[in-house]
């Protein structure tokens, strides 16, 4: 696994001071200063990253429609950054697939640790010890080609939903509450936001779920949370 990032931003300035705090924890850093630059290279350099810091204001191609077109082929984890504040772009770039979402101007030290907690979360979804492929009754996730197949049937997820379904799948009937949930799956338990929680479930349930209405995979429990159905 390659340990090099790449920095999609227009800010010369900005760029050259993320490498540089970066080159700190030992990444290499590729930075392109448009978005039509940024997809050529993660599209040339295929799985060379593992992470893309992605800012939303970019000219002629924004933030998210990069994010869009990354999603089509890869799922390599992307940080967003971005002057905006609002809740409609977060809301946005994380329901586009992006996997963390940090506002301008922010601390060096912040942005570092979502790096190196993005990293460490990709390199053991993917390459960690546990069992690369979990199997259920009419499911399969493989964590290592990140693909989920319901009924022989391939499911497209989203980078984040897999991490969701692979977290609850991987502690199979245990209870955890939405909060729970963010904190390990987003990492992030200070912007926690429970319609968002509830958004993502619903979403990932219409995926895989023969019948969303009522729930055979991921199950709630009433008053606490949700688990991934034991029996299955």
């Amino acid at each position: 696994m390659s340990n090099r990032i790449l920095i999609i931003d227009d800010d010369v300035e900005l760029c050259s001071l993320v490498k540089k705090c970066v080159s700190q924890v030992n990444l290499e850093t590729d930075i392109a200063y448009t978005g039509q630059t940024g997809l050529l290279q993660v599209m040339n350099k295929n799985d060379a990253y593992s992470l893309i810091i992605l800012d939303v204001m970019l000219p002629h191609m924004d933030g998210f429609q990069v994010l869009s077109e990354i999603r089509k082929y890869s799922h390599v984890p992307v940080l967003m950054l971005t002057a905006k504040g609002s809740e409609p772009d977060k809301v946005t770039g994380l329901s586009l697939g992006a996997d963390d979402y940090l506002t301008k101007p922010f601390s060096i030290n912040e942005l570092i640790a979502r790096v190196k907690s993005l990293i460490r979360r990709y390199t053991t979804f993917n390459f960690g010890d546990v069992a690369s492929i979990l199997t259920f009754k009419g499911m399969v996730i493989d964590k290592g080609l990140r693909t989920v197949h319901v009924e022989d049937k391939l499911v497209d997820v989203t980078g984040k939903e897999f991490d969701l379904l692979v977290f609850l799948a991987s502690n199979k009937g245990r209870v955890f509450t939405k909060k729970q949930i963010y904190t390990q799956v987003w990492n992030d338990a200070y912007s926690y936001d429970d319609n968002n929680m509830m958004s993502f479930i619903s979403k990932l349930r219409k995926k895989v779920e023969p019948n969303s209405e009522q729930p055979f995979y991921i199950l709630t429990v009433h008053g606490v949370g949700y688990r991934f159905n034991k029996e299955v």
